[in-house]
Order: C-alpha cells, then structure tokens, then sequence
C-alpha cells in the first residue's frame, strides 16, 4: 500500500482514479487544484504524488517544480496529450514518469509500483569515484562530502550505471531496468533524468565526468 496524493481538476477522473486506487489499497487524498495539492501536501506526506498537468490557476508545470524544491517525492505525471511539449516540459521540471489520458487504472497502478520500488540485494560498501560517494547500503549519495538529495528514479538510474562501470547501455536496455517498461518505451524519460542528475552529481555537466553520453548507442558510468 502507498499514499497518493491525487492532483486532477476534472471531477470525473479524478473520483475514478481514487475508487480505482483505493480498491488496489492505497491511501488516496485529492485536490483539484496546484494550490490545494500544495497545501495538501505538506499534510498528508505522501509516497507518490499523480499529477495532472492542465490545472487551473498554477499548471502542473510549476507544481512539479515547487514539489522539486522542496521534497524527493515520486511524481508520476497525467498528459493529455502525450506530445513533445507536455512530456519533455514535465520531465525536465522534474517528474519521475508519465502516463497519458485517458489512463487505464492498471497502468498506473503498475506505474506507481516501478517508481517506488528500490533496488534489492545485499548491502555493498560505500563506493567512491573521486568526490562522488555512493552509499548502496543506506541509498544515499554525497558529493564532495556533501549529501546530494535524488528522487528515487535518479537514484536508480544512478545506482544502475556506477553498478557496472564503463558498461554503455542504450535508452531502451535503461528503461527496461529503472523504470521497468517492458515495451519499447520513450526515451525522453532517460535523457531528462540523465539531466537533472548531471546538475546534481557533476562539476560541469555539459562536461560530465560520471555519467557519459556515448553518441549513437547510450550512456555509462565514467571513466571518471
């Protein structure tokens, strides 16, 4: 069972989407506006947060954004369109996933699942590449002795690259292991969470020196 917290304006999805959670278990708290949500969620502390994009008032854009800045919360997005400037707008302000409206109940369900599930396994030492710490025992990562706070997509996407160091995976062979899409799945979701952890974990990231494009097939961890 998670807590979602539930950000929709239409009045119709957003009662179907609560009976369809509540009845898979969750703990479910609405609002209808980024206001109201903002408020709420400070409140109820939820585990996830499904946000609409469209709102009115202050748009799901900037909710998304002043969620970012203050919490590490999944944020699981609603696009009505799916197109270039919902999706890559949403990505890049910070959400985890996104689905596209009309949304079948049981791919959100199993959305939210692959984004709050954490990596299993035996507890491993703290690994260091130069000033980048990562902490695969208590999931957590410092740089330059400092605790850098990641959502828990960037975290996997992290934890899954320094794993194998110097390995190039491409977009498809990532979403199938960090975000659990079985299917061919939208890279835009990689390349905007390769972003958003390269401000967070380089010196310079349009010079990265842990996560590394390599043109024409993917990204890998180093050499650092």
């Amino acid at each position: 069972m998670a807590r979602v917290l539930l950000i929709e304006d239409d009045p119709h999805v957003r009662d179907a989407l609560t009976l369809a959670l509540k009845s898979r278990d969750h703990e479910v708290r609405s609002a209808a506006t980024g206001e109201e949500g903002l408020e709420r969620l400070a409140r109820f502390a939820p585990d996830v947060v499904v946000l609409d994009l469209m709102l009115p008032g202050i748009d799901g854009f900037e909710v998304c954004r002043r969620i970012r800045a203050t919490t590490s919360v999944s944020i699981v997005m609603l696009s009505a369109r799916g197109d270039d400037f919902d999706v890559v707008g949403g990505l890049e302000a910070g959400a985890d996933d996104y689905v596209v409206k009309p949304v079948r109940p049981q791919v959100l369900e199993a959305r939210i699942r692959a984004v709050l599930r954490r990596t299993d396994g035996v507890p491993s030492p703290v690994e260091r590449y130069g000033g980048l710490c990562v902490d695969r025992a208590s999931l957590t990562v410092s740089r330059d002795g400092r605790q850098v706070a990641l959502p828990p997509m960037e975290l996997r996407l992290l934890l899954h690259l320094s794993a194998a160091p110097g390995q190039v995976f491409n977009r498809q062979q990532l979403l199938e292991s960090v975000w659990e899409h079985d299917y061919l799945g939208d890279s835009r979701l990689v390349d905007a969470c390769v972003q958003r952890l390269r401000s967070k974990i380089e010196d310079a990231p349009a010079e990265p020196r842990y996560v590394q494009t390599v043109r024409g097939f993917g990204y890998r961890f180093g050499p650092v």
